[in-house]
């Protein structure tokens, strides 16, 4: 033998590599096991996400409000979880358990708000919702060659809600005119009362400014003219769980307004292209302009809507006319209060927020000629809201007749764009509107706020300035109202008022 051949074999160290790779293996399938067991467990969660996703959704959509929403939820979210995790160790069913009681707790938790502060206590307050997918587990394939056998638990979890919209209407805005003493506008308290609403002038808004909501409808004037007048509003849909200003706006936008009242200014065309046809009338457009018998149907003509010769004007804002101070009246429109009416700014306590004392007794011996001897009938005796003796003149279309004052006419019903809407039929009352009331808190140009409640208001004058002097009860940018009450979401406080869409959404 080669005596060299042994001392060549010692110091050969070709082979080396192959005991460096044995003694590295075990690392290598750790990396490896890491990444293919991390791919399914991440799998495994998205899975188990994607189930909570889908039920806290459908749960959502049960969240009306009404009786049994919590337990309509709870049988949606089980119901609806059909999905399988391929990925997870045992049973590859993903189940949520049924919880319909309305509270914050187990794996169906019922809350008041988004940041999940408060939990809700009824069916009426449970307006969020957070589901829970049973935890499940991953048993590894690579890497209990480390020591891991299975995975910690992993549990799906989302939080919905039910985000709603309200259309077919006008989208205007009113800043809280009580936001300091009443931030949350307990709307009960001002049923029947009257709002002086004033322009927002493009500065900061103050409580009892209005304003508009911006919508998909266009920019500039012509755009939100066309909200305000047309029956078929355009744009889209005005969600009420957060709306934004639309400042800069002109207040000539309120001619298109007007058109409700049966006035159609010159250079509404752009608004109203077909008139009373895109922008009609209520059927009872009974107001406080006298008019000539013509086609003049704007107020800058002789013959066009006019203050009559002799208005109403109450000289206090708490005594009422006597019967023959009344009688000398022309035949009134529907009146402020008294403590508005009394001048352009009035005197309520309340400032832009009246008291609902109007003068129901001036306002019948006025129009004497369709009530006999200004007495009232019996369905009106009382103290009648405003919006109630307007429905109920819809209602009886004789106390709409035409009455003579001089050369001029008082109407009842339309005569610029006859036949006009009925009040009460599947349209939208034209002379009722739902606004957004915000909590503006002094902020200026345009801000997203989270409404403090949508309210329904019927329109008792049109807007326009009534002539100078300290006894003008309004500038063209006042738009004086009464409430009537909260939105109901689905059908407004009147029939065929607004809709309502639902779309339920995921928070987190």
């Amino acid at each position: 033998m080669n005596p060299g051949i042994p001392f060549r074999f010692w110091r050969d160290e070709s082979g080396a590599v192959a005991a460096t790779y044995a003694l590295s293996l075990f690392g290598l399938i750790a990396v490896a096991g890491v990444g293919f067991d991390y791919a399914r467990l991440a799998g495994m969660d998205s899975e188990l996400q994607n189930a909570a996703d889908q039920a806290a959704l459908a749960a959502a959509t049960q969240l009306d409000g009404e009786t049994g929403a919590c337990a309509r939820a709870s049988a949606a979210a089980v119901g609806l979880v059909a999905n399988q995790t391929l990925l997870a160790s045992g049973a590859n069913a993903v189940t949520v358990p049924s919880e319909p009681a309305c509270d914050a707790t187990g794996q169906i938790r019922f809350w008041q708000n988004k940041t999940k502060t408060s939990a809700a206590t009824n069916d009426s307050n449970a307006n969020y919702v957070e589901v829970f997918v049973n935890a499940r587990t991953v048993d590894f394939a690579l890497l209990p060659i480390t020591g891991l056998v299975t995975s910690d638990t992993v549990q799906g979890a989302a939080l919905a809600g039910l985000g709603s919209a309200i259309c077919k209407l006008p989208p205007l805005m009113l800043c809280n005119p009580r936001e300091s003493t009443d931030p949350n506008f307990d709307v009960g308290f001002y049923i029947g009362k009257g709002l002086r609403l004033v322009a927002n002038d493009g500065g900061g808004f103050v409580p009892g400014n209005f304003g508009y909501l911006e919508t998909s409808a266009g920019n500039g004037a012509s755009a939100t003219a066309q909200t305000l007048g047309r029956t078929e509003v355009p744009g889209d849909c005005v969600g009420t769980d957060m709306v934004t200003t639309k400042p800069g706006v002109q207040v000539s936008v309120l001619d298109a307004l007007n058109t409700r009242h049966d006035i159609y200014e010159n250079g509404i065309n752009n608004a109203c292209p077909s008139g009373a046809s895109s922008c009609p009338p209520s059927a009872n457009s009974r107001k406080d302009l006298l008019k000539k018998v013509g086609n003049q149907c704007g107020t800058n003509g002789n013959n066009g809507w006019q203050v009559g010769p002799n208005p109403y004007r109450p000289a206090s804002p708490v005594n009422p006319l006597t019967n023959a101070q009344a009688s000398a009246l022309d035949p009134m429109g529907y009146p402020r209060d008294m403590c508005h009416a009394v001048s352009n700014t009035g005197s309520c306590v309340g400032g832009q927020v009246g008291d609902g004392v109007w003068d129901r007794n001036a306002y019948f011996i006025s129009n004497s000629a369709v009530y006999p001897g200004g007495v009232p009938p019996t369905a009106l005796a009382g103290t009648p809201t405003r919006y109630q003796v307007y429905r109920y003149e819809a209602a009886n279309s004789s106390l709409l007749a035409t009455q003579n004052v001089g050369n001029l006419r008082a109407y009842g019903a339309p005569v610029c764009g006859a036949p006009g809407v009925p009040v009460g039929s599947s349209n939208p009352d034209r002379r009722v509107l739902s606004v957004a009331v915000l909590n503006c808190g002094g902020q200026s140009g345009k801000f997203s706020k989270v409404p403090v409640e949508f309210i329904d208001v019927f329109l008792v004058e049109p807007s326009l300035n009534r002539g100078n002097g300290p006894n003008k009860v309004t500038e063209k940018s006042d738009v004086y109202v009464e409430v009537i009450g909260p939105t109901t979401l689905g059908g407004g406080s009147t029939a065929g008022q607004d809709i309502r869409k639902d779309v339920p959404y995921l928070i987190e």
